[in-house]
């Protein structure tokens, strides 16, 4: 995933901390009312590099020639045959470059190699990019929402897609 001088894709490592919460924090500052609270609301960022490290899990994130984190994407299993995305962010100069659709790509190509049929993302209900990005790559969105109760009052919808 690198393009000459550009960027490359690596497994997010426990020093990447500090990068990934500001590049949510670029990310948040886009829509009033999103905030970044490291103690409470991702504790996975705290040590990126173990939280998604059980089986079939991975954390990637997008590293320029200067060793700055770009994007970001997780994967998990909730349970069999199910993988679920986090932390799909792009900093906002990066974006509109197929970056993110390339994350998603990887992370599913992943999923599937670990015996998942199907891949859900939970998104905030204000962020209609992502919402746009998931509907082009053959996500459906749900009826469901969840409220996480978190600093930003977050309330998100989900998006399934069969691999």
């Amino acid at each position: 995933m690198s393009e000459p001088g550009a960027a490359s894709l690596r497994p997010a490592r426990d020093s990447d901390a500090q990068d990934l919460f500001g590049l949510i924090a670029l990310c948040f500052a886009d829509y009033p009312g999103c905030y970044v609270d490291p103690h409470e609301d991702l504790p996975d960022l705290r040590a990126p590099g173990r939280s998604y490290a059980g089986e079939g899990c991975g954390f990637w994130v997008v590293e320029d020639s200067h060793g700055r984190v770009g994007a970001s994407i997780a994967l998990d299993h909730p349970e069999p045959g199910i993988a679920e995305l986090h932390r799909l962010y792009v900093r906002p100069d990066l974006r509109q470059r197929g970056l993110a659709a390339r994350l998603v790509a990887h992370a599913e190509d992943h999923a599937r190699r670990h015996g998942a049929g199907a891949v859900l993302a939970w998104s905030d209900t204000r962020f209609l990019g992502a919402h746009r990005l998931y509907r082009r790559l053959g996500y459906s969105q749900g009826a469901e929402i969840r409220a996480l109760g978190d600093i930003s009052h977050s309330r998100e919808y989900r998006f399934d897609k069969m691999l």
